[in-house]
């Protein structure tokens, strides 16, 4: 019986080792919670980039991986292209920008 119960831990223990390691992350794979950070932040910054009256949301495709986010896409204005990365500035949780826009 104890070598069962010893087993049983031991299958336990190594389970939960390798859920544990299953979900971290490293330098290019998300973890679940950063995945999940990710998606809120891209979401904030589009909502930001819709509320910006001169900029064309359905222009500027975002995207986020560990709190960097990437704006990407074709815009009419460096004007456009500073103001956006101005707007995704300010959303809480963006460590960085990364401009990929290019003028039409």
């Amino acid at each position: 019986m104890k070598h069962f119960i010893k087993l049983l831990s031991a299958s336990f223990l190594a389970l939960t080792l390798l859920t544990v390691t299953g979900c971290a992350s490293t330098k290019t794979h998300e973890g679940t919670g950063e995945y999940l950070d990710d998606s809120v932040i891209t979401t904030k910054v589009k909502a930001a980039i819709l509320n910006e009256p001169t900029l064309s949301s359905a222009e500027i495709n975002v995207e986020t991986f560990k709190g960097i986010v990437q704006l990407s896409g074709f815009v009419r204005s460096t004007a456009s292209i500073n103001k956006a990365i101005e707007v995704a500035s300010s959303v809480g949780g963006v460590k960085s920008v990364k401009n990929s826009l290019q003028l039409k």
